[in-house]
């Protein structure tokens, strides 16, 4: 029986990975999940990972007072509680032990206050002040915070984020706040500055290769064996075509997404920057990516620009120059939570020099060989710094060395992961074509990988977003009708 059991869930495990949609491979995930058993766990309630029992009541209390139509009993009772990973609900183990879904209880939870909060957004609720109401959305919606998608430095690879930002678009699980860097700061500037209806066609493999094979850019001159390297010129070249000549606001006005670009200093002592409708509204996007993308040793130094108040393009700090932002804050999740709130992250990570430091381990069991990996790369971690330390001021005779030195400092202690992960299926750790021209093939298959990787994070996403998504979109109706 247990070799049956066995075959039958390997033979679905091949038939995920071998899917051409979403839909294929939520089917098999699903039938996974029965021949498993795991389904009987989703219908259980009973789990240590989270309050049980306290999401039970509370969605007894919120059926019952929706039932018997009492609204004001449901405003007071969702005053208690909407908030972010309530009682535990959002903890990893719930999320990474079923192919597809979670607990019965925490969707029927997190629909039954989707439901309320429609309720109380609806005429239905006009007996409530509509300023008491408007308050309330604006409370719920600062406790529960929101979530942001950070993807990170990339390279050529950054088709596999096309993939990623594509999949959760498709599925209207696209967070408003973006981040990016190099190859990342290309692909959220490519959904931040183009509106909705241009999208498909931008997302579309066909069509973005045959764009920029038409163009000759990125995927012209591939050699095997000593890959070219973009030039500055064609990486411009390809952001021009793609990319509005907008400024940081103007996109925003656009599309309300909040597109965010980490960029580094190139001077010594200067600190990096995150670049946004908020802290840098006049600061043009496209000199702000190429800054971002600037690899040292590769690309220049790139001055930022800004428009001022005649509506004339000017220098932005003209004394300042930058570069690759993933070099210092490949992922700013600290400064997204103190501009706008975000408490929840998904990342695309491709970076290939960080994967020594990064291990997605949701769902899965501590072991010792876990553990032994997390000790391991947390030793080595605080060795190096010390060894830093120590030969400080030896470095410091010879500028070169120092200046690789605290690049690979920035690297090692940074943190590359978040609340979820989406990781190639593969490693891609070929450095000669980091920063090389991509065939059509490659292209594709990276854009196919990007969406392959995402399959299995969406119904988590779906479910611990829900909520964020549904009080943005009552707010924004609600100062519509203010």
């Amino acid at each position: 029986m247990l070799d049956m059991i066995y075959s039958a869930t390997k033979s679905l495990e091949a038939a995920m990975e071998a899917a051409t949609s979403y839909d294929e491979w939520a089917k098999a995930a699903k039938a996974h999940d029965d021949k498993s058993g795991v389904t009987k766990w989703k219908k259980s309630d009973e789990s240590k990972y989270f309050d049980y029992k306290s999401i039970r009541r509370r969605l007894r209390r919120l059926r019952r007072l929706r039932k018997s139509g009492d609204l004001v009993g449901i405003l007071y009772e969702l005053n208690q509680g909407v908030h972010g990973n309530i009682d535990g609900m959002g903890h990893p183990r719930l999320h990474g032990k079923a192919r597809f879904g979670t607990k019965k209880l925490i969707i029927d939870y997190v629909n039954e206050v989707v439901t309320a909060l429609e309720l109380l957004a609806s005429p239905a609720a006009e007996d409530i002040p509509f300023g008491e109401r408007l308050d309330f959305f604006h409370r719920a919606q600062h406790c529960n915070g929101c979530s942001a998608l950070m993807m990170s430095g990339a390279g050529s690879l950054l088709y596999f984020h096309v993939g990623v930002v594509k999949t959760l678009w498709e599925h209207d699980l696209l967070p408003s706040v973006l981040s990016g860097s190099s190859g990342g700061a290309h692909v959220s500037t490519l959904v931040s500055t183009n509106a909705d209806k241009y999208l498909e066609k931008l997302f579309a493999p066909e069509n973005l290769v045959l764009e920029i094979e038409r163009e000759q850019g990125l995927m012209r001159h591939l050699n095997i064996l000593k890959p070219e390297v973009a030039t500055v010129d064609e990486v411009r070249e390809v952001l021009d075509r793609l990319v509005p000549d907008l400024t940081f606001q103007e996109a925003y006005e656009l599309t309300g997404r909040h597109l965010n670009i980490s960029i580094a200093a190139a001077e010594k002592h200067q600190t990096s920057r995150l670049l946004n409708s908020i802290t840098t509204p006049n600061v043009y996007i496209r000199e702000a990516v190429m800054a971002s993308a600037a690899v040292p040793g590769f690309f220049p130094p790139v001055s930022l620009a800004a428009k001022n108040d005649q509506g004339e393009r000017q220098p932005y700090l003209p004394s300042r120059q930058w570069v690759d932002g993933s070099l210092s804050d490949d992922l700013p999740a600290k400064r997204l939570a103190r501009v706008y709130g975000v408490n929840h992250f998904i990342v695309s990570q491709v970076n290939p020099h960080v994967f020594p430091f990064v291990m997605d381990t949701q769902g899965q069991k501590k072991n010792m060989l876990s553990t032994i990996q997390r000790v391991t790369r947390v030793t080595a971690r605080e060795w190096i710094n010390a060894g830093a330390s120590i030969f400080e001021k030896p470095l410091a005779f010879n500028p070169t060395i120092n200046r690789l030195s605290n690049v690979a400092l920035g690297i090692i202690n940074q943190d590359y992961v978040g609340d979820i992960n989406i990781l190639p299926g593969r490693r891609l750790t070929n450095p000669m074509k980091w920063l090389a021209h991509r065939s059509v093939d490659e292209v594709i298959d990276l854009i196919s990988m990007g969406e392959k990787a995402t399959w299995p994070k969406i119904e988590q996403i779906r479910v611990q977003t829900k909520i964020s998504r549904v009080l943005d979109d009552i707010l924004m109706e609600f100062d519509r009708r203010r």
